[in-house]
């Protein structure tokens, strides 16, 4: 459990009088080094078999003091309120001995601190519980001030003159509490790590030593490994001479010291052999896939492998997977050395905002443009791609954070994806139940359709699955598909009482029972929560029917029927059987509605201004967008229709118009639910007020996106009242304008992290007075990569920073 990062760069109050360092090598040295830069300890000494390093210690002012030997030196250290043994793990035992007898003799204090910075763990602890045990009243004194750590950092060069106070920067330090550590001891411990710059995360001993297994001393071991036998090769020259850079980067840990490496091995010993059996195992079943010319396993697997790369570092690092991963050049040129594998530090934008200031003259928008790929479609197109019999190639797919969790988990379930790659998506479908359990939780990142859809899908498999979210998604209900997954007869487990994320559900194999359909009748109108049902219904007993009170979008419906599956809808009724099996088709991805939302308003709102948006989706269930602001006297108009896929898409032309408010029909409302952020600043810009009502399910979407469009409005000047299922907004439009005036102030906005939130106020900017600045904004990549890039090419002027 990560306790957080915090760089100090110096204290009033040092967090230690006096720090002892056992061992004056890289890892000891580099942080006196740091304990010095930083100013955490009022003196430091150092206990060293090397006379040269303590004499260069206290020539360069570095440390106080110091001695050769705790035996004949411990008076050095009888002032420590910290010792940090800082010897290889071989010769920690005789260290301990040392230190439990010059307590017990009363020359260090009893309740000083002891920590230690070996890369095993349990055999630390032991080595202690062995010393200090031969002084029972030693012992019962100095247990509760013990924590074990290991900070995961180091270099190819050894010795004192190889230390570095930037050292442990941004690298992880694993503080492994016994439990009888006091809750204290703990607290400084970490305390120390954070103030040289590290981030401190905690673990038990034996838990860490398993980790560290095949993490660190297993690539150590293939390492030297794969060097020795290609040293080994008759043609070991031209091997080394003509090795690309992949060989050189894995292979530079076998340059580390052999002496700590073949004490790690046996330090170590029982995780190391697990780890290396289950690499052979891994290996035979590569070596049987080359052998039997499996070329769909083989690149499902060489994918699964990339993409778990990728993922890993993209939920440790909490940044977008549409943002690629870069060691920073930073970290890669001060860790070329290093003994253990890279900490690596990747460029994470946590927060990024617009800035958009306004211009002398008013924007006019021109252009053709083309919007990504429709969302909706995207995420269905993997979900029914990988249970279908067969190949499934997908076009025109949206390459956005939220899609691309649906394609991960997929993978995750051992389907084999090809791609994205421009938009191009090959499924190699699994059939209903082909499914695999993940080996970890399914991470949707913040994408409440993925997790919302795909439990209707778990609901009915034979394995436990368990599914998380990001900091936003966790926020967010999920009982609403829970509940009735429920009445079909899921065993399914929601978090906290207001039941959000994470998300576990228990197999049929443990259940004992298949799902069974039922009818059911939505309280409120919500496409997600139909499209779980109708998922799970796929593999339940007899039909199942629902009937929601508006119509919602259809895209699963649609796309069922493209797969071969017979739904049928009557009205506002669907029904479906289970049982039957989805046969694999081409998927042509039609640009998403929700993302021509904002240039639609754009246009309208804007002078003199003429944009059409290419091959949009006009599927009737989404259209609600048009409608409205045609309701409100914009001037729209569709060309080049045609069907795709099932799809029916259009060219939409938009030119500038005065908009007036309008009361929003209660049967358009499910049909924009999406839209209505960019609707809220095209009814701030019309002549007159306008009332929305009955939008109950936008507080549940990513934001109450009702409370926050509202507070962003008044930020900008806009009078708006917030209803409990709506708004009322008083439009500051003029008749006979040419939307030259300012209808928005500036200020700031806080967005919650809710890409349409910050995309709706970045087109408000057309009509301000004043700078806007929009935070929060890294997740409008989860819709719309590059929104900010394309607005600006059709004449806007939006900085992200």
């Amino acid at each position: 459990m990560s306790e957080g990062v915090a760089t100090y760069e110096g204290l009033d109050d040092p967090l230690f009088h006096q720090v002892g360092i056992i061992g004056l090598g890289l890892i000891g040295a580099s942080l006196a080094q740091a304990i010095f830069d930083r100013r955490l300890a009022t003196s430091i000494v150092a206990i060293d078999t090397n006379q040269a390093s303590i004499e260069a210690g206290i020539s360069c002012g570095l440390l106080t003091d110091g001695g050769l030997s705790i035996q004949s030196d411990a008076d050095k250290l009888a002032n420590c309120d910290l010792i940090v043994v800082a010897v290889p793990v071989k010769a920690v035992p005789m260290v301990f001995e040392q230190l439990a007898d010059a307590i017990s003799k009363g020359e260090i204090l009893s309740n000083c601190l002891i920590t230690d910075v070996g890369s095993t763990k349990q055999t630390i602890v032991t080595a202690y519980r062995e010393a200090f045990a031969k002084f029972p009243t030693v012992y019962a004194s100095n247990l509760p001030h013990f924590v074990p750590a290991h900070p995961i950092a180091g270099a190819e060069k050894s010795g004192f003159n190889a230390r570095r106070g930037d050292l442990f920067h941004q690298h992880k330090v694993i503080v492994c509490p016994l439990p009888e550590s006091s809750a204290k001891a703990v607290q400084q411990v970490s305390a120390l790590w954070r103030g040289v710059g590290a981030e401190v995360m905690t673990m038990d001993a034996d838990h860490h030593d398993r980790v560290l297994a095949h993490t660190s001393h297993l690539p150590h071991l293939l390492a030297f490994t794969l060097v020795e036998q290609l040293a080994s090769h008759n043609d070991n020259m031209d091997i080394f001479r003509y090795a690309a850079g992949g060989f050189r980067d894995f292979t530079r840990i076998a340059a580390s010291d052999p002496t700590m490496w073949h004490d790690i091995f046996y330090a170590n010993e029982a995780a190391i052999l697990t780890a290396l059996d289950d690499f052979e195992s891994q290996l035979d079943h590569l070596r049987q896939l080359i052998l039997r010319k499996d070329s769909t396993a083989l690149l499902g697997m060489l994918g699964r492998v990339q993409s778990a790369r990728q993922h890993f570092g993209h939920m440790l690092t909490a940044t977008p997977y549409s943002q690629p991963l870069h060691s920073t050049q930073a970290n890669h040129s001060k860790n070329s050395h290093s003994s253990e594998p890279h900490s690596e530090v990747y460029m994470s934008d946590q927060s990024l905002n617009f800035i958009i200031n306004p211009t002398e003259t008013p924007i006019r928008l021109q252009g053709s443009i083309s919007v990504p790929g429709d969302k909706s479609v995207s995420h269905r197109s993997i979900m029914f791609g990988s249970l279908a019999n067969g190949v499934t190639k997908v076009t025109g797919f949206l390459e956005g954070e939220d899609a691309l969790a649906t394609l991960q988990a997929f993978k995750d379930m051992g389907v084999t994806i090809e791609g994205p790659k421009d938009g191009e998506v090959i499924i190699h479908g699994v059939g209903m139940h082909g499914l695999k359990p993940s080996p970890n939780p399914l991470y949707m990142g913040n994408s409440g359709t993925s997790m919302r859809l795909l439990a209707g899908i778990l609901s009915a498999q034979a394995f436990d699955s368990v599914m998380t979210g990001d900091a936003s998604l966790s926020k967010r209900p999920m009982e609403r598909v829970a509940k009735p997954l429920r009445e079909m007869g899921a065993v399914i487990q929601t978090t906290g009482e207001k039941g959000t994320a994470p998300i576990s559900i228990t197999g049929r194999d443990k259940t004992g029972k298949a799902l069974h359909g039922i009818t059911y009748a939505m309280p409120v109108a919500s496409a997600q929560v139909k499209s779980c049902l109708l998922l799970a219904g796929l593999w339940a007993d007899g039909d199942t029917v629902i009937t929601q009170p508006e119509i919602t979008r259809d895209h699963t419906e649609r796309m069922l029927n493209a797969f071969g599956l017979d739904v049928k809808t009557e009205g506002n009724t669907i029904r479906l059987t289970g049982g039957e099996q989805l046969t694999a088709c081409d998927i042509a991805v039609p640009a998403d509605i929700s993302s021509a939302a904002f240039f639609m308003v754009a246009a309208s709102i804007a002078h003199d201004s003429e944009l059409t948006l290419k091959q949009v989706g006009i599927n009737p269930t989404r259209t609600g967008v048009i409608d409205i602001l045609k309701l409100m006297g914009a001037d729209i108009t569709l060309s080049n229709e045609k069907s795709i896929g099932g799809e029916p898409v259009a060219d939409i032309t938009v030119k500038s118009a005065q908009l007036h408010g309008s009361n929003i029909p209660p049967e358009l409302v499910p049909l924009a639910i999406d839209e209505f952020p960019a609707l809220f600043v095209a009814a701030s810009c019309a002549t007159g007020r306008t009332t929305l009502t009955g939008a109950k399910e936008l507080r549940v979407k990513e934001s109450d996106r009702i409370a926050v469009m509202a507070t962003g409005l008044q930020t900008l000047g806009i009078d708006c009242t917030v209803l409990d299922d709506g708004i009322i907004i008083e439009g500051k439009g003029k008749e006979e304008e040419a939307n030259t005036s300012s209808i928005f102030t500036g200020g700031v906005i806080d967005t919650h992290h809710d890409h349409r939130i910050a995309m709706s106020f970045a087109m408000a900017s057309l009509r301000a007075s004043k700078q806007i600045v929009i935070r929060g904004v890294e997740t409008v990549n989860t819709s719309f990569p590059n929104f900010a890039g394309l607005a600006n090419q059709i004449g806007m002027n939006i900085q992200v920073l």
